[in-house]
């Protein structure tokens, strides 16, 4: 991002800053109504690969967007030049653009102002780390592999985002972000183990403790068996939870419940899971990453989403939300899962009190088979298992599955306390580890 003198800013905008920038647009716009969003992104990653680091590198993109409205028509318009030249080409080109442009059936003027809760959600550590910190955290890594004589590949990446949302009816929010995350793919032969951490803060991110996870799955999957597609039980750890709980997050639109082709069509208010599990959206969890508003500038909220297997919240849109009189609306931008009743210490103890199941460490390239039934397929990574009277006696040759998780969370037969898992699609959730009675695999894969 570039100031008019064409060098880096120095420092990330601030709420004065935004502040100044969007009374400029609200002075320069002639439409009805006038939205302005602020990102100023300033990131740095730290990639190794082989044990070796491969790059280190820092990135600063901001911008600003805006978003005008003549009579339900729209234009937007953004630029990474602050100066006050270019931010009125900018008005002007989205106010073209808006001109020309159908009317939306869909419109609605900007959110009513309000005061948005106000989170920790930047921390001072992340903030300041750069590419030493980072690595730092990433030749710990290394250097475990290497004691190992295993090798290692993954990354480590700081960020801050200072985000921002204003609007002509007196809207404004602002707050900065920050997340740090960290990745590790270990490679012992033609086994692999994974393990990955997301924070708000950097030094949250537990890099002895997930390598040295990441270390002992690898090395136990050296040397497999195959089994035979079929259903079993399974033990399905964090990450490969939240791998088929995302396509149940996914699923909960309210335009496709309203049509019918939603999974969830006529079971808003009966139980579509079993009755001891609950999802709720939590932004005020010190692990999650909750933020204060939404990109349409809705306040982030507590909400529960399903009460003891009781579906009772859909995700809506502001337009589907006010046709269907839906006030406040809910948002899901912090899950967390859980399970009532009495867990577990840890996946250990799943492991000891199972008779015979298939472990699996993580679900990947999961894809929709049947929507209206959310059946999925995707394949076991980075560590399959099988259990047999309390103890790990096998890695297994990777699994393909067919299964919908409606269909497999209607039974929880164990469960540990909820863990962190982070997931490419969601982001990060806190889910618990779990034995389902019933899972389907239809072959194996080939590696």
């Amino acid at each position: 991002m570039t100031g008019g003198s064409g060098k880096s800013w120095p420092h990330m905008t601030s709420r004065e800053e935004f502040r100044f920038l969007s009374d400029l647009v609200m002075a320069r716009s002639s439409a009805d109504q006038t939205i302005v969003r602020l990102r100023d992104h300033h990131a740095g990653t730290t990639r190794f690969a082989n044990n070796q680091v491969i790059q280190n590198v820092d990135t600063r993109r901001g911008s600003l967007a805006v978003t005008v409205a003549f009579g339900g028509r729209q234009g937007t318009a953004s630029t990474t030049d602050f100066t006050a030249g270019a931010i009125q080409h900018t008005v002007a080109r989205a106010e073209r653009i808006a001109k020309v442009s159908p009317v939306d059936p869909e419109y609605l003027p900007p959110a009513n102002p309000c005061a948005f809760p106000v989170r920790e959600t930047a921390k001072p550590e992340t903030v300041a780390a750069g590419p030493s910190r980072r690595l730092e955290y990433a030749n710990e890594a290394i250097g475990q592999c290497r004691m190992e004589n295993l090798l290692g590949a993954g990354i480590v990446s700081s960020s801050v985002a200072a985000v921002g949302i204003a609007a002509d009816n007196g809207l404004f929010g602002y707050e900065q972000r920050t997340d740090a995350r960290f990745s590790l793919t270990v490679q012992a032969g033609d086994a692999t183990g994974w393990s990955a951490a997301a924070h708000r803060s950097i030094d949250h991110l537990k890099i002895q403790e997930r390598t040295l996870a990441a270390i002992r799955k690898a090395k136990s999957g050296r040397e497999v068996q195959e089994l035979p597609a079929g259903t079993y039980p399974v033990i399905l750890e964090p990450a490969a939870v939240a791998g088929l709980w995302t396509w149940l997050i996914w699923s909960l639109d309210a335009k496709s419940y309203a049509k019918g082709t939603s999974p969830f069509a006529g079971k808003l208010g009966h139980l579509v899971v079993d009755e001891r599990i609950s999802l709720r959206n939590s932004p005020d969890h010190p692990d999650l990453m909750g933020e204060g508003f939404t990109s349409d500038g809705l306040p982030s909220s507590e909400s529960v989403w399903v009460d003891h297997g009781v579906l009772r919240q859909l995700a809506y849109d502001r337009f589907t939300a006010k046709r269907e009189g839906v006030n406040p609306i809910p948002t899901l931008e912090a899950p967390a899962l859980s399970v009532k009743g009495l867990p577990v210490a840890s996946i250990q103890d799943l492991v000891k009190n199972t008779e015979r199941a298939i472990l699996v460490t993580n679900f990947w390239y999961i894809r929709p088979v049947n929507d209206r039934s959310l059946l999925l397929t995707g394949m076991t990574r980075d560590g399959t298992f099988l259990v047999e009277k309390g103890e790990i006696v096998s890695a297994v040759k990777n699994l393909r599955f067919h299964e919908s998780p409606l269909r497999a969370f209607r039974q929880v037969q164990a469960w540990t306390h909820s863990m962190e898992a982070v997931n490419a699609e969601i982001g990060k959730v806190l889910v618990p580890a779990m034995v389902l009675p019933r899972f389907t695999f239809s072959s194996v894969t080939r590696f």
